[in-house]
């Protein structure tokens, strides 16, 4: 009955880059982000899709717990594996806590730097860390 992380749809690993929406910052790592905020994030995962019940997913948009979603060129949360790579139930890429405090992603934020992807246009640097750097300061 609980959420869970399972098989891709496509039942294969993906690796490339996919847009992210933040859709709460309900938490010390996302709140320097503004909800609607849109960032590239590099995945590679064959294991990445997030599934839970209605009630359970309707429990979680309602406290706030959906952080980041999967997103088409126009910014709208989708199911087409182009953008949602692994069909995660509403397009869900990130979930937090009840409290903010732990936050579950499947992108990679890390594996970003000044100067990679200089030919993939679009924002990488959420920036989760200097944010959670600053709230526990």
């Amino acid at each position: 009955d609980d959420p869970t992380i399972t098989f891709n749809t496509i039942g294969r690993h993906q690796s490339m880059i996919v847009r992210v929406r933040v859709s709460s910052n309900k938490s010390p790592w996302l709140c320097d982000i503004a909800p609607g905020e849109i960032f590239s994030v590099p995945i590679s995962h064959g294991e990445g899709r997030f599934i839970a019940k209605e009630e359970m997913m309707s429990k979680l948009i309602a406290n706030g717990q959906i952080a980041a979603q999967y997103v088409d060129v126009h910014g709208i949360a989708s199911s087409e594996v182009a953008f949602n790579p692994n069909n995660s139930d509403y397009a869900v890429e990130g979930i937090l806590s009840p409290d903010g405090r732990v936050f579950g992603k499947m992108g990679h934020v890390e594996r970003y730097a000044p100067g990679l992807y200089k030919n993939v246009p679009g924002n990488y640097d959420m920036g989760i860390f200097r944010s959670a750097a600053e709230y526990f300061k």
